[in-house]
């Protein structure tokens, strides 16, 4: 059954990444600007000119380079950059482990002060424990990325010297970055704890476990650990591809040789194959992370199983 449903989540989403890559290509097409201009020179030679247009299959009709473009993404041809004509998928690959070791400690740091300060809002309700730890959350929330980054440099790397400016090339550099991109996941996953936590403390197999005597320790963090983790899990598999999308504002303020930099890069020089991919890839991963999370919550909870399979 659960591998029906696996099938099922799975073809639904190859529609979706088709109807990305349909959207990124018409969308990149339609921004001003002129890719031959930013290669060349506005004064460049006519015949150099009209000679690059047609190898880059510009002088094409727009549907003939849509062809041209699907045709490729199926036989793992993603094109060639228009800057270093080097291939997109090779550019792409060299850039993903910067940004796969900034989202894993992200994500870890996120899960580290999620948890605690969940568990403690949740133990707490109404108290001013609970109102201090949504108020960091609430901060978190409404600080966006290209703010706290500057912020967190001025302090550490400009005023007090302690950690690097940018890059990844010096001790400490990840220390920033991770900071910045975990801190706004953390305060998500903080309030999903509490609320998870506040609704399976109130539900009928916590008040068995009361009535047989359990202590108050075990409950919160055996049995009502266990009903919580069912929403916790499907948020925090959300959130790994939403930490992609805040990836790009934190690498372009750090200067972090990853995926979202190469995004910034290459719209700055209209390097169309290469912003194709990575915005591709990026949306993919979103896709990817949506049917985790249906398939974790399908894992964890009997009962979406059997709705799903009626």
């Amino acid at each position: 059954m659960f591998r029906r449903i696996l099938l099922k989540r799975t073809a639904q989403a190859l529609p979706t990444l088709l109807g990305v890559a349909t959207l990124v290509f018409f969308l990149l097409h339609m921004v001003p600007g002129d890719p031959v201009d930013a290669l060349l020179g506005e004064t460049a030679m006519p015949a150099d000119r009209e000679a690059l247009r047609h190898a880059l299959h510009l002088d094409q009709p727009l549907i003939y380079q849509y062809g041209i473009y699907l045709s490729g993404l199926t036989t793992g041809n993603w094109g060639t950059s228009l800057v270093d004509h080097r291939p997109v998928l090779e550019r792409i690959t060299e850039r993903i482990p910067a940004t796969l070791s900034l989202a894993t400690t992200s994500l870890l740091l996120a899960l580290l002060l999620a948890l605690p300060l969940g568990y403690w809002a949740a133990r707490h309700a109404g108290k001013w424990q609970d109102r201090s730890a949504m108020t960091f959350s609430l901060l978190g929330v409404s600080i966006p990325n290209f703010w706290l980054g500057p912020l967190l440099m001025l302090l550490f790397a400009v005023a007090l010297g302690w950690l690097p400016v940018s890059g990844m090339a010096q001790p400490g550099a990840m220390v920033l970055p991770t900071i910045t991109l975990g801190t706004a996941l953390a305060a998500i996953l903080s309030r999903m704890a509490r609320s998870s936590w506040l609704e399976a403390i109130h539900t009928d197999s916590i008040r068995t476990a009361r009535a047989f005597g359990i202590s108050e320790r075990r409950i919160w963090w055996r049995h009502a650990a266990r009903i919580a983790a069912v929403p916790l899990v499907t948020m925090f598999a959300l959130q790994m591809g939403a930490v992609l999308g805040g990836a790009v504002i934190t690498e372009t303020v750090f200067d972090w040789p990853g995926l979202g930099l190469l995004t910034i890069e290459a719209i700055q020089q209209r390097d169309y194959p290469l912003v194709q991919g990575c915005v591709l890839l990026i949306a993919s991963c979103y896709v990817l992370a949506n049917l985790l999370a249906d398939l974790l919550g399908l894992w964890l909870d009997p009962g979406q199983r059997k709705s799903q399979a009626a």
